[in-house]
C-alpha cells in the first residue's frame, strides 16, 4: 500500500489529509505553519498535533507516508521553505514536494491542465496554465508589495478609506467597527494601533469590511468592487500571457481559458466575488467560471499522487 500525505498551508489555518490510491484516509485542520506568520514554537506546535491527530484518526504512521506534497505562500523564501523543510522531513516519511498555494489550488481545479485560478484568502495570487503546461503567474508578492483583493488588502484599505471619508464628510461605518474589533476606545488610540510596529492583522478586519458593506455602508462597499477588480485585472494579465505563450498573435481566434476560484475571501464575499466576474465579463464577454471548485488540499494530493518527484 502507499500513503500519500497532502497539505494546504495556508495563512492563518492549515489542511492535512492522508489518503492511499484511492481513498482518503484521515484529515486533520490546525492553525498556521507559516513562519512569516507566526514563531517557530507555534508552527512545530501546530505541525506536531496535526500529525498525530492524523495517526489516530487513520491509524497510519507518518513514517509510513510515501510521497508528501505541501503547498503554501511564500514557499520561495528561504526562512519558509527551510523550514518547512526540515520539520516535515524529521516528522514524515517519504519523499516531500514543496509548491506554492496557488499551484495545488490549481491543479485541485485542472488536474495539469489547461486554466487560470484566481485566489484570494489572506494574500492573494493568480496563476494560469497553457496547454503545453507552462504556468504563467501574476501578483502574490507579498501584503507590503501586492495581495490585492485579499483579506490583508481589504483590511488595511479599508482603514485608509475609513479616513478618507473623514476628510471626505461621507458617513461610513468602517472606523467604529475596527475601533470595537480592537478593542480601542478612541479614534486616536485606533491611529496609534494601526501604525504600530509591529503592524495588527490587518486581515482580521476583512469580514468587518464585508460586514459593513451588506448593511449599505458605501464606503465598504467601494472597497470590496476595488478588490475583485484588482484581482480581475491580475487574471487579465495571466489571460494575455496565456494567449501569447500559446502561440497567438493579436486577432487570432483564441479559445479562452476557464476560470476557477480559491480562497476565503472570494469564496465567502461574495461582492468581491462578483466585481472580479464582472470585470473579466467586461473584457473578456465568453469567458466561463468554473463551477464549484475543489478544495486546495486535493490539488495537493494529485501533485503526490502523481508519484514523480
Amino acid at each position: 500500500m502507499t500513503y500519500f500525505l497532502a497539505v494546504d498551508a495556508g495563512g492563518t489555518k492549515t489542511e492535512f489529509l492522508l489518503a492511499d490510491e484511492v481513498q482518503e484516509l484521515g484529515r486533520v485542520r490546525t492553525g498556521t505553519i507559516k513562519r512569516l506568520r507566526v514563531g517557530e514554537e507555534t508552527t512545530a506546535i501546530n505541525l506536531g498535533e496535526a500529525l498525530q491527530q492524523l495517526e489516530k484518526k487513520s491509524g497510519i504512521s507518518m513514517q509510513s507516508v510515501d510521497y508528501c506534497c505541501v503547498g503554501t505562500s511564500g514557499e520561495s523564501v528561504p526562512l519558509v521553505a527551510e523550514w518547512l523543510t526540515e520539520s516535515f522531513s524529521a516528522l514524515v516519511g517519504g519523499k516531500l514536494l514543496l509548491l506554492g498555494d496557488v499551484e495545488i489550488a490549481l491543479d485541485a481545479c485542472f488536474h495539469g491542465g489547461r486554466g487560470v485560478l484566481v485566489l484570494s484568502g489572506t494574500g492573494s495570487n493568480v496563476a494560469g496554465r497553457t496547454s503545453t503546461g507552462k504556468i504563467f503567474t501574476a501578483g502574490g508578492w507579498g501584503p507590503a508589495m501586492a495581495d490585492q483583493g485579499a483579506g490583508h488588502s481589504l483590511g488595511l484599505e479599508g482603514l485608509r478609506r475609513g479616513f478618507l471619508a473623514i476628510d471626505q464628510q461621507r458617513p461610513s461605518q468602517l472606523l467604529d467597527a475596527a475601533r470595537e474589533h480592537w478593542k480601542l476606545p478612541t479614534l486616536g488610540a485606533l491611529i496609534e494601533y494601526a501604525n504600530s510596529d509591529p503592524a495588527p492583522n490587518f486581515s482580521e478586519l476583512a469580514p468587518l469590511v464585508a460586514n459593513c458593506a451588506a448593511q449599505g455602508d458605501i464606503v465598504a462597499q467601494e472597497v470590496l468592487s476595488s478588490g475583485g477588480e484588482a484581482l480581475a485585472y491580475l487574471a487579465s494579465l495571466v489571460i494575455e500571457r496565456i494567449r501569447v505563450g500559446e502561440g497567438h498573435k493579436p486577432g487570432d481566434s483564441f479559445v479562452l481559458p476557464t476560470i476557477a476560484i480559491a480562497g476565503s475571501v472570494l469564496l465567502q464575499i461574495a461582492p468581491v466575488r462578483i466585481a472580479l466576474e464582472h470585470a473579466l465579463r467586461s473584457s473578456y464577454p465568453l469567458i466561463a467560471f468554473l463551477e464549484s471548485p475543489p478544495e486546495p488540499v486535493s490539488g495537493a494530493l494529485w501533485r503526490a499522487r502523481q508519484a514523480n518527484f
